[in-house]
């Protein structure tokens, strides 16, 4: 199990960074044509993205491999433009994470034969990049030992919204790694509620450590032809685009991480380092609670009015948005569309995006 020393860069750990959806629940700001992990939600200056690049890149170097979609391929080089093209892998479609994440796989077991695979989300929000490091060098000496590695975070309240992993025994080789007794599908909040009490499991953030060859040989098991086709696009790149489209449209977590832990082989670093997925606007609210401003503005403050109100504003159009007496409200102001909603209902969102496509309106999603 190799211990690297802090602060230095982990030999042969290659980040993969999924970037792809389109975070519905943030319409209309995130869309498929500028998904969330192109935008500034914290008000860093930096877009999530360009977070996720410089949480990384005190870990990996140059070693990172983003897959994203052919519509984002150059947004993501003009958001990283240190980032050599061939860096980038571009998806001809959206296949869900397995496919994603296992090409990368493929391509990384030919590359670097002793190479070790850490799938970290490029729309994701970490507190403390530090702590997350930690989290990331102890993955890293499980998954040499050919463990399927993910890092449970700690609850911070009985979130509905998110997946849960339940922790079953310590690790012989070190008592502070978890096996993984099962993956939970997100509760009901009386249900994450009876979880917390437990102290017995994690937040499932989808942050997956594993050599490139465990991870496609624990997808063989369950759907060999699958694994087959990502390795021979990986032998033979020219047949991308036609054996893409027949891949399984599915979930890692469901693919392999589910399926592996029932058989006692997916290991879990519990770790606590501020995590959000920033679902919708509800969760990107309670990142400015303790904010002195009573209206948190995401973009031009001059172009917002408060009186008497709280909550978030994002003036994305250029225009002037007034806010009088309205608490916990949320309004996203793009050229094209107006979202005006509260934190409670922010989740039904996605049902507005579902709603303009039933009306053909693919030109607002």
């Amino acid at each position: 199990m190799r211990s690297p020393s802090n602060g230095a860069a982990i030999e042969h750990l290659w980040a993969v960074v999924p970037a792809g959806g389109a975070g519905t629940r943030l319409w209309p700001l995130s869309r498929s044509t500028s998904p969330k992990f192109l935008h500034d939600l914290t008000g860093s200056g930096r877009t999530l993205l360009q977070e996720t690049r410089d949480r990384l890149a005190p870990l990996v170097a140059d070693r990172i491999v983003i897959v994203t979609g052919r519509a984002h391929r150059d947004a993501v080089l003009a958001q990283l433009p240190d980032l050599a093209p061939d860096a980038v892998v571009v998806e001809p479609s959206a296949r869900d994470s397995m496919a994603a994440i296992g090409l990368a796989a493929a391509l990384l077991e030919r590359r670097d034969p002793d190479a070790v695979l850490g799938s970290f989300a490029a729309d994701h929000v970490i507190a403390d990049p530090g702590a997350f490091a930690e989290a990331v060098r102890v993955a890293v000496g499980a998954a040499e030992d050919g463990w399927l590695v993910t890092i449970g975070i700690e609850p911070t309240a009985p979130s509905p919204a998110f997946g849960y992993i339940r922790l079953g025994s310590p690790l012989a080789t070190d008592p502070g790694i978890r096996v993984a007794s099962s993956f939970v599908e997100k509760p009901t909040a009386e249900v994450a509620a009876d979880y917390l009490a437990t102290g017995e499991y994690r937040w499932n953030a989808g942050m997956f450590v594993a050599r490139p060859d465990v991870l496609l040989d624990l997808l063989a098991e369950t759907d060999p032809d699958f694994a087959a086709a990502l390795r021979g696009i990986a032998e033979d790149p020219a047949t991308l685009e036609s054996v893409w489209p027949t891949l399984p449209r599915i979930a890692l977590d469901h693919a392999v991480a589910e399926p592996a832990a029932a058989a006692g082989r997916v290991a879990v670093v519990p770790a606590a380092f501020g995590w959000d997925d920033v679902g919708d606007f509800a969760s990107l609210a309670t990142r400015f609670d303790g904010d002195d401003r009573p209206v948190r503005v995401l973009g031009d403050e001059a172009l917002v009015l408060a009186r008497e109100a709280t909550g978030i504003v994002v003036p994305d159009s250029g225009r002037v948005v007034a806010v009088v007496g309205l608490d916990d409200v949320v309004i996203v102001d793009t050229p094209d569309a107006l979202l005006v909603t509260t934190r409670d209902r922010a989740q039904e969102v996605k049902a507005i995006v579902a709603a303009l496509g039933e009306m053909g309106r693919d030109d607002l999603t």
